[in-house]
């Protein structure tokens, strides 16, 4: 909100004030201001600024205060009135009571020469100022590029450890398949065994009845040792499967994941705490160093386990 105040010329009550007196204590507008400004040269004038919400008047801030700023508290580096330093506290007053004041004339030569100073170190910073931006906005600019860059570079490197894990995972998962179905038996034993009564029922039919007519025509003798031939036959794959059938009935499953809960904790926690950010300004360490040397050590772990 724009800070507005009105001209204090009954006059003019209705015109925006532009500056103040502290001596006269009174808002002036355009026309009173160059009255004023005729008649009383010497006269402490401010000038108002719609962007500040209030003006130095001479007078002390303190609601219940309405006493001229006569004093300067060395504690607060502040102006204030008598009713600040009472000793008799309450009611607002003697906020500075216990603090080290004295008169503001006493400070004045003391305020020139730092008001000196100050203004050597405004006129030398001002000179300055703009170069200072630009060399501020380079290295803004030049430490923005490492950031993205240091980012990307650690996106790579979790990226590429998680498609090692899910190289790894894949690799054991197609070895239990392989190494279950080699050691123990594979996977259509059971289909073969659903069938193995219809086998044996068919052989033995065939068996037994070229028993029962084993002296008939001799024509018939290569239908009768073909029919040999194939119960032969069927009884080597049904004592296959019977082998496979033992084998299996008489092998406990061993299988077991390797390392050990204890190390696989561990390199949970190591991957919880993976990776670090240093600043090699203040540590001279080479983060690119560590984040491969601990890059390594994780794909080292996988490829061992």
């Amino acid at each position: 909100m724009e800070f507005i105040k009105k001209c204090s010329s009954k006059k003019h009550s209705e015109s925006n004030a532009i500056c103040y007196c502290q001596e006269c204590d009174v808002y002036m507008c355009n026309k009173c201001s160059n009255f004023h400004s005729e008649l009383c040269e010497n006269h402490h004038v401010n000038n108002l600024n719609k962007e500040k919400n209030e003006i130095f008047t001479g007078k002390c801030k303190e609601k219940k205060h309405k006493d001229d700023l006569e004093y300067f508290c060395r504690n607060h580096n502040q102006l204030c009135c008598a009713a600040c330093i009472s000793k008799i506290k309450g009611k607002g007053n003697g906020q500075h009571t216990d603090c080290e004041v004295c008169y503001i004339e006493d400070i004045k030569k003391e305020k020139q020469n730092n008001l000196k100073d100050n203004i050597k170190y405004l006129e030398d910073f001002s000179n300055k100022i703009e170069q200072s931006i630009k060399e501020l906005k380079k290295i803004y600019e030049e430490m923005n590029e490492k950031k993205e860059d240091l980012k990307m570079r650690v996106a790579k490197i979790f990226t590429n450890i998680r498609n090692n894990l899910n190289e790894r995972e894949d690799k054991i998962l197609s070895d239990i398949d392989n190494q279950f179905n080699n050691t123990y038996f594979k996977e259509d034993l059971i289909q073969q065994c659903e069938k193995l009564p219809n086998e044996l029922s068919k052989s033995l039919d065939i068996g037994k009845n070229l028993n029962n007519n084993m002296n008939q025509n001799s024509k018939k003798l290569n239908a009768y040792i073909n029919d040999c031939i194939f119960i032969e036959n069927n009884i080597n794959k049904i004592k296959i499967i019977e082998k496979n059938i033992n084998k299996s009935n008489s092998i406990k499953v061993k299988f077991k994941f390797i390392p050990e809960e204890e190390e696989i904790n561990k390199f949970l926690n190591d991957i919880k705490n993976f990776g670090k950010i240093i600043n090699e300004d203040l540590n001279g360490l080479n983060s690119s160093i560590i984040y491969n040397k601990e890059f390594q050590t994780i794909k080292d772990w996988i490829n061992k386990s």
